[in-house]
Parts: C-alpha cells; sequence; structure tokens
C-alpha cells in the first residue's frame, strides 16, 4: 500500500464544509422552504449566542481578518483545493460545519444531530439538504473528498437504512451519527441492527464528532435568558467531559456485542483527543477479566468471544486533530494502527493555516514507518482508498519525508 516516494501521503481524518446558512435553501425540498425561511434567523441567533458562550466570538472575530479568501474553502472548491494544496493534505474526511463560518446545516442537522427542538421531518430535511450539496462537492474532486452524511439514525431505523443506501449511491462514504441520544434508545439496543449491517455490507464507517455533550449543565439554558449569566468555569468543565460523550456510544457498542456480531462494521472517534485510550483499553481488559470483584455480578461477557479491548483495536480508529507531541510519544500505546491525524480546518483551533509546522513538532525523527502511518496508510486502509489515484497529488504537494528527519 506504501507510495514509492519521497514524500507522505498525508490524509485529514477532520475537514469541515458546509454551506453559509442561508445558501442551504436551495436544497431543502420545496415543502420544507418556509419552514427553512422562518427558521433561518432563529438559527442564526442561536449560532450567534453559541459562540459567545463559548468564549469563541471575539477571537473568531480577530483570527479571520485577511483569511476571509480562504476561510472560503469550507463551501468554495477551489479555494478548498489551493488550502489543502499549501497544507500538503492530499484527500481529507469532510464533516459538516458550524459556529467558526456560520454554516451549519438547518433543523438541527449536523454532527450534533440532537434531537430536540426538532422533529424527524425537519431533521431529515435538513440532513438531506447538506447530503445533497456535499454529494455535488464531493464529485468535484471526488478522489481527494471523503464526504460524510448527516444520519439522523435516532429517529427511525428504515429512514436511515434507506438515507445510508442513498448517500453511498450519491458518493458519500461514511456517515455521521449522533453521539448522545437523549431519550431514544442508546447503541446496544437490537433496534440498531440493521443500521450495523447495512453500513458494515456498504463499508460506510460510522463517524461520531467531539462537541455533544448535556450543554447546559455546564452553561445553564441555551440560548440564554435575558440577563443570565455563564456559570463560572463552565468552558473549563465542558472541554474537561466532552471525550467522555464522544467515547460513550464505543463503549456501549464494545459490550453489547456490535462488534462481535458486525467484525466489519467501523468507527472512528474524531477530535477528542487519543490520550484517553491507553487506560480506556486498560479499563475494558480489567473489566473483562475474570477477579475477585466480577464473582457477583453474574455473566455479562460469555456474548462476547474477545476482550471489548480486542474489538476497539480491530474496528475503532481514533482521528488525531491537530495532534501534539504528546500523543505521538504515546502512539505504542494509544496504537499506532489506530491513530488517523487531521487538521479542523477551517477551525481556529485546527493546524491551518501552519500545518506544515505542526507536522514537523509532532511528527520529527519519529520512525518513517509510524508517520506513514499516522499521517496516511490508516486512513486509506479504513476507507479502503486507491492509492494510485492520490499518488500524482502526494508528488505534487506532499511533505518531503526529509524534513522530518532534520
Amino acid at each position: 500500500m506504501s507510495l514509492d516516494l519521497d514524500r507522505y501521503l498525508v490524509i485529514s481524518s477532520d475537514g469541515h464544509a458546509g454551506l453559509p446558512m442561508e445558501d442551504y435553501r436551495e436544497y431543502v425540498d420545496p415543502r420544507f422552504r418556509d419552514a427553512f425561511d422562518a427558521a433561518l434567523p432563529i438559527q442564526r441567533a442561536m449560532t450567534e449566542s453559541a459562540a459567545k458562550s463559548f468564549l469563541i466570538a471575539d477571537i473568531n472575530e480577530e483570527w479571520r481578518k485577511g483569511i476571509e479568501d480562504d476561510l472560503a474553502g469550507a463551501w468554495d472548491s477551489d479555494a478548498r483545493n489551493r488550502v489543502v494544496d499549501a497544507d500538503g493534505v492530499t484527500a481529507e474526511v469532510l464533516f459538516p460545519d458550524g459556529v467558526t463560518e456560520m454554516n451549519a446545516p438547518p433543523f438541527g442537522a449536523g454532527f450534533s444531530l440532537g434531537t430536540q427542538g426538532t422533529t424527524k421531518e425537519l431533521q431529515w430535511a435538513g440532513c438531506d439538504a447538506h447530503n445533497r450539496w456535499l454529494s455535488e462537492f464531493v464529485s468535484q474532486a471526488p478522489e481527494r473528498r471523503i464526504g460524510l452524511a448527516c444520519i439522523p439514525v435516532l429517529w427511525d431505523i428504515d429512514l436511515a437504512v434507506e438515507g445510508i443506501r442513498r448517500a453511498h449511491e450519491d458518493g458519500l462514504r461514511g456517515v455521521v451519527f449522533p453521539p448522545m441520544w437523549g431519550e431514544f434508545a442508546p447503541y446496544h439496543h437490537s433496534r440498531y441492527n440493521p443500521v450495523w449491517e447495512v453500513c458494515q455490507d456498504l463499508d460506510m464507517p460510522i463517524h461520531f464528532h467531539s462537541g455533544p455533550s448535556p450543554i447546559q449543565d455546564y452553561f445553564g439554558p441555551m440560548p440564554p435568558k435575558e440577563g443570565q449569566e455563564i456559570n463560572q468555569g463552565a468552558v473549563g468543565i465542558y472541554i474537561c467531559e466532552v471525550a467522555i460523550w464522544l467515547a460513550r456510544p464505543v463503549t456501549f457498542m464494545l459490550w453489547g456485542g456490535v462488534f462481535e456480531n458486525h467484525p466489519r462494521l467501523k468507527v472512528a472517534l474524531v477530535e477528542g483527543t487519543g490520550i484517553w485510550v491507553p487506560e480506556y483499553l486498560q479499563l475494558l481488559e480489567q473489566r473483562y477479566s475474570d477477579s475477585h470483584y466480577s464473582m457477583k455480578l453474574g455473566d455479562y461477557r460469555s456474548h462476547l468471544s474477545m476482550s471489548p479491548a480486542d474489538y476497539f483495536k480491530r474496528n475503532v480508529r481514533i482521528g488525531a486533530s491537530c495532534m501534539p507531541r504528546r500523543e505521538a510519544d504515546m502512539r505504542n500505546e494509544i496504537g499506532v494502527g489506530t491513530i488517523m491525524w487531521g487538521t479542523d480546518y477551517p477551525h481556529p483551533e485546527g493546524s491551518w493555516p501552519h500545518t506544515k509546522d505542526q507536522l514537523k513538532e509532532t511528527f520529527h525523527d519519529l520512525p518513517e514507518q509510524d508517520i506513514a502511518a499516522m499521517l496516511g496508510e490508516n486512513a486509506v486502509s479504513f476507507y479502503n482508498l486507491d492509492v494510485e489515484k492520490l499518488a500524482p497529488i502526494v508528488a505534487r504537494i506532499g511533505p518531503e519525508k526529509a524534513t522530518f528527519q532534520q
């Protein structure tokens, strides 16, 4: 699979793309356009409120000055290619966008897919609008763009299966599911079996993206009431707990036998760091093993043929956005084959526009085979990509291997 080149194949596991929110209108089913028009000012106000609550509004405004043309790569194909070329990135996994460019899909669609404040019909309409646009965006550079369909799987299993099949037919290569299920059945429930089956059969990896959480626990009512103060320390508490909510779906799937029954199913956990993974794997191993402390718990393991930690290593990958050196040094504990590096473009916390410098800072002096795996080869295997189609792009823009050893 490795390319015989003096440059690295770089695939970002975490890119974001989406239209300015008003431009989604033409992609919304005409039946829902009146609802779109009514919801648009509400969506805009809530997005602005979220930016203030998370303390990013002022930072984002200052950061954007002078780079607006490059940030248009969130929806403009030519701008996107220009930006990723300069980053040395050959291909990207594309999630919906959100607060930074005010371009989340309508009706609660996106990578959170929370069910409060919307309905099944409206959220599906929003997801369908984004998926239609994303299929077009991917088709403008299909070898470079791994588009992920928004699938609001919680509402209706038959609709979800139909939506996954349609996304696959339209050239999308994976799906985004909500990490939190609220009042709906959790992911170890048998109702989701048809979903696991179709994702496995079509080789459509499932993605959970960091961000969703019980946000009102941290910030109070959202959107804030007039005169409401943000609870002190809300952001600090949120960033300490957010990875827990990202990993939680996989914990349910591991113990629920989802990967036992669907051994080729793939799941990626994105932008939640990988620092927690070694202790998480140790916990899974310890809880699976026989011990004095598990004697009174009865038989909770016989439906599994191996440890949940082994399913994790086989079926789950970590989208390591803006990966720091610390995680690179932990690569063997996390699993070199588990890590898929990402830029998080076009978000201000991402590596762009300093990606090449950050790559060297994170990966310098590591073994070449480890760098190659984390930067691109793991993603090639996970998404079943054609490296021959990617090779000319790598030869043109990939970062030179020699610069990582200086």
